[in-house]
């Protein structure tokens, strides 16, 4: 993989593409920018090249990734419009449609992804749709890439705000999940490290287990559901507790507050 790749905007998602790149031996020419000097500084140090200058590191790349808050993609890609011109620009402003994308920049081929937080750790699913400019020799670049940060998934645009509520914010959801298993773990009279590892590494697991034995959710569980075990007992008590039904509404409003703020970002500018 040799494509230069410039990534605008060095926060949380936009460092954690560039130390993705950079650990797995990326050799092309990989330029990072951000406004704050300081994240151009630790950028360096990781060893990518930094700049607080735009448009000469979009200048430079044949393949961008925009890394930035969603109210300021638009300002962003009018900065660099010159620059980006027939180039694949890669949005993780997953609430800006592939239409308010390309009316800003219609020259550009764009992609718009949702990855969530576990792209820090090369875990994440990252959900991804293009616009109609963008070839099949084009996707199989982006997924070169995206595949370094987990799992990722071509899915029709019209998905994005469900999978944004669904795994996007699914982290936080099990965070949740995970600190209740944690202080269960405590009540019971487990080392406060013991009871978190344990917790986090169950959640890990039955995840691995659903996607790499190719499983149903209720088949994992029944296959650790004996007749007159613990698990049983368990089970009891969160089918009486309308877990299933409280984690279905969330998701269903993080996925309507992403319409929502979608909404609002277009028509501010239209």
């Amino acid at each position: 993989m040799t494509e230069k790749i410039a990534v605008l905007g060095a926060g949380m998602i936009g460092g954690a593409v560039t130390k993705i790149l950079l650990k797995n031996g990326y050799q092309g020419n990989l330029i990072v920018t951000d406004a704050v000097a300081e994240k151009v500084e630790e950028m360096k140090e990781l060893g990518a090249s930094a700049t607080t200058n735009n448009r000469h590191a979009a200048a430079e790349a044949d393949l961008l990734f925009v890394c930035v808050k969603p109210s300021d993609v638009r300002q962003l890609l009018k900065e660099i419009s010159k620059e980006i011109k027939g180039k694949i620009v890669v949005s993780t402003a997953a609430t800006l449609p592939l239409t308010f994308l390309k009316r800003t920049v219609p020259e550009a081929k764009f992609v718009r992804v949702m990855p969530n937080l576990a792209i820090l750790v090369q875990a994440s699913y990252t959900a991804y749709c293009c616009e109609k400019d963008v070839t099949i020799k084009d996707k199989e670049k982006i997924e070169k890439i995206l595949s370094l940060m987990g799992i990722c998934e071509e899915v029709d645009e019209k998905y994005m705000d469900a999978i944004t509520g669904l795994s996007g914010s699914g982290p936080g959801y099990l965070s949740i999940v995970v600190e209740a298993m944690m202080y269960a773990g405590l009540k019971l009279g487990l080392p406060r490290n013991i009871a978190l590892k344990a917790a986090a590494q169950t959640v890990v697991g039955t995840g691995k287990l659903m996607i790499e034995l190719n499983e149903h959710p209720a088949k994992i569980r029944d296959m650790v559901t004996t007749p007159g075990g613990t698990t049983i007992e368990a089970i009891h008590v969160l089918e009486g507790s309308k877990v299933r039904q409280a984690l279905m509404e969330a998701i269903g409003e993080a996925a309507k507050k992403s319409q929502l703020i979608r909404e609002k970002l277009v028509d501010a500018v239209t």
